[in-house]
């Protein structure tokens, strides 16, 4: 399973935050001070150092949270590819600030059980990530690995679960607060799916990630698809009229690639019927579907 095409194609705010996470871990690791990098109830109630809630946000204590961190950060762009950089940017600001704030409650309620300071790291938007990818993920594939059920899943939660435990206490807070941060988002508190950021700032993350010709702006992504020849009803419409021809069974890896973009595997499969296996085709009916 992976999250479909690779790089950052059409995830530029992903892309930012994965190179943001990766300086930074690299700039503060070489003078020292990763470790003392992560949110503490001494800096935030007694110093007010607040850029420390800054700095934690983005920035892993050591290599292996940094090299499961980001493969995690990066996994998860299908998410951005999914609902798209603007709603993406409303999630990662959603998690990061809701997370920040029950990491600071939990301060104040293990304060006394020798839990003085938290891990660094994205650990809110990682952790708030897995629960849409536990909702809205269905799983392509199921194999067994000595006498156990396994799936194309995971290793993801595998992944997760290493990050999650990597420093016990100190990570394992900040990750709960995390799935917090998803499920509040899930269950849209305070009506969070509905907000959409303007868009100077949308595009910001766009221009801020050196956005190359193989990623350009996924703004206006919708807008593109329904001037396209090939969206919506007119491919449904193509195809029913000159449906005489019969077409083949859709590749089971196309339609492993569009289950790992969000969409379930009906549609995906009904989809490329449609597009005759044309999984670019495939992939603007299922967008244009999004938005009726």
């Amino acid at each position: 399973m992976n999250g479909g095409p690779s790089g950052f194609h059409n995830a530029p705010v992903t892309r930012t935050i994965v190179i943001a996470s990766a300086m930074l871990t690299i700039v503060f690791g070489f003078r020292g001070r990763p470790l003392r990098l992560g949110l503490a109830y001494q800096d935030i109630f007694q110093n007010f150092r607040l850029w420390r809630v800054l700095s934690s946000a983005l920035t892993f204590s050591s290599t292996p949270e940094l090299m499961f961190g980001l493969y995690l950060l990066y996994y998860f762009r299908l998410f951005e590819r999914q609902i798209g950089s603007n709603k993406y940017s409303v999630f990662v600001v959603f998690s990061l600030i809701f997370s920040t704030l029950l990491e600071v409650l939990g301060l104040v309620i293990f304060k006394d059980f020798n839990l003085s300071t938290l891990a660094s790291g994205p650990y809110g938007l990682i952790f708030a990530s897995f629960v849409p990818f536990y909702f809205d993920i269905p799983v392509s594939t199921r194999f067994n690995m000595f006498n156990i059920h396994l799936s194309d899943k995971t290793f993801v939660y595998l992944a997760g679960l290493q990050l999650l435990l990597s420093s016990w206490k100190r990570s394992l807070v900040p990750g709960i607060c995390g799935i917090l941060a998803g499920s509040l988002y899930r269950l849209n508190v305070l009506g969070i799916r509905r907000i959409k950021f303007p868009k100077v700032v949308a595009s910001f993350f766009s221009r801020l990630a050196w956005s190359s010709g193989s990623s350009t702006h996924t703004a206006p992504r919708r807008n593109v698809i329904r001037n396209m020849p090939y969206a919506g009803q007119q491919i449904q419409g193509n195809y029913s009229s000159a449906g005489r021809a019969p077409v083949p069974e859709p590749p089971e890896s196309s339609v492993a690639t569009l289950v790992a973009m969000g969409f379930d595997s009906t549609s995906a499969r009904q989809a490329l019927r449609q597009a005759r296996n044309d999984i670019n085709v495939a992939t603007n009916i299922l967008l244009e579907a999004q938005t009726r």
